[in-house]
């Protein structure tokens, strides 16, 4: 089934809009009683924007519209051209508690990943919300903490997280990456990190090719 184009509003301190892009399963409408995963994608700063065929460019939108059989229902916003994801966890969180209204979604398999700018939104999301995804996958992103960043993470600690990131990044220094995953394994998170060696900052495209990396 191809992707349909959706529009999503609310009322949080002030209305907000996303578009976003939704996947389901082939058999979702032939299994009523089935509750399905779901993993919310959050796309790179050059996706920006109103023009929703952009969020195709990269990552599990990609992968969607080539790959018959994929498992899981999808969900890919777009940011708006004047704002980052890591400005705007509120409103993901909203936009995912409305798909759990609208879709039959297994609430314990809710997945989160991003790249670039997205893999920022990714961290900062699931340390908002950490008791809502059951595993994170944040590619070559990083982190803006006010605190130590050990005390940021501490939420996520039962977190299954696995972290990608190109040694050669020239765009999100790998440097990033690992000192999240320091900081995560010193207070026993469950964390594992992939650094390609000669990778620079797409690292993305190696990641979601594999079909061992995210499903």
């Amino acid at each position: 089934m191809s992707q349909t184009e959706h529009l999503f509003e609310k009322k949080i301190e002030k209305k907000f809009s996303l578009k976003y892009l939704l996947y389901l399963p082939k058999d979702y409408h032939k299994k009523p009683e089935t509750k399905w995963p779901i993993i919310l994608f959050l796309h790179g700063i050059g996706e920006r924007g109103s023009n929703l065929e952009l969020v195709k460019k990269h990552g599990i939108p990609k992968i969607v519209e080539k790959k018959e059989g994929f498992p899981f229902i999808a969900i890919s916003p777009q940011c708006p051209l004047i704002s980052t994801w890591q400005t705007m966890v509120d409103e993901l969180h909203a936009l995912l508690l409305d798909a759990v209204q609208r879709y039959n979604i297994d609430e314990t398999r809710i997945y989160l990943t991003g790249l670039s700018m997205g893999g920022y939104g990714a961290w900062h999301l699931a340390t908002a919300y950490p008791d809502l995804f059951a595993a994170v996958v944040p590619i070559c992103g990083g982190m803006v903490h006010d605190d130590g960043v050990e005390e940021a993470l501490k939420v996520l600690k039962d977190t299954p997280i696995w972290i990608f990131h190109g040694a050669k990044d020239n765009a999100v220094p790998v440097k990033n990456s690992k000192v999240l995953y320091s900081a995560l394994k010193k207070i026993g998170g469950n964390v594992k990190l992939t650094v390609y060696p000669e990778l620079n900052h797409d690292c993305w495209t190696k990641t979601y090719d594999n079909p061992f990396g995210i499903y």
